[in-house]
């Protein structure tokens, strides 16, 4: 199997894009941590809420829409049965509030989390604190020469750049 193909330096822009999107999921899943909610049992007995459901179709219309030749493995769908085809290409996974059990018990540790992997390999992502209002986000991309860069290594670490906070 051939590696997988990096996004390309241009394609950085997704991450402001995503980070709306997490943001915009976050505000749905605040909406129900504010008020009073069920929480049901899937079949692995993991609890699932009306906001892990709410923000999941939210991300994964808004996925679909931004980037339709791009498959989404989504947490709940993928739960309930459901799930695009990926067979080693590039494909969006999304976990639309990790921490459930925390988001039950409001103590405001849960997240959205949204990447992009190609193959085996993350190319970038964004994971969003809604409780906390903070989004960060990051990629492995290319440079303009071709050449691989990971915006973790410490070279990369400027602020005005990917990796970063996006709030």
């Amino acid at each position: 199997m051939p590696a997988p193909t990096m996004i390309d330096y241009s394609h950085a822009d997704l991450l402001d894009e995503i980070g709306d999107i997490a943001r915009r999921a976050g505000d749905i899943i605040l909406e129900v941590y504010r008020r009073d909610f069920e929480v049901r049992e899937k079949a692995d007995a993991s609890p699932v809420t009306e906001a892990d459901e709410a923000a999941e179709r939210f991300i994964a219309a808004a996925l679909r829409v931004m980037t339709p030749d791009i498959p989404v493995i989504a947490k709940e769908e993928v739960s309930a049965g459901r799930a695009d085809s990926i067979s080693g290409r590039r494909f969006w996974l999304v976990d639309p509030l990790d921490g459930t059990k925390e988001f039950i018990a409001r103590n405001g540790e849960f997240t959205v989390n949204i990447a992009l992997i190609d193959g085996d390999a993350p190319v970038l992502g964004v994971v969003h604190a809604p409780a906390l209002g903070t989004t960060y986000a990051g990629g492995s991309v290319r440079r303009l020469d071709g050449s691989k860069f990971d915006y973790g290594k410490p070279e990369f670490l400027n602020p005005e750049f990917i990796a970063r906070g996006l709030d």
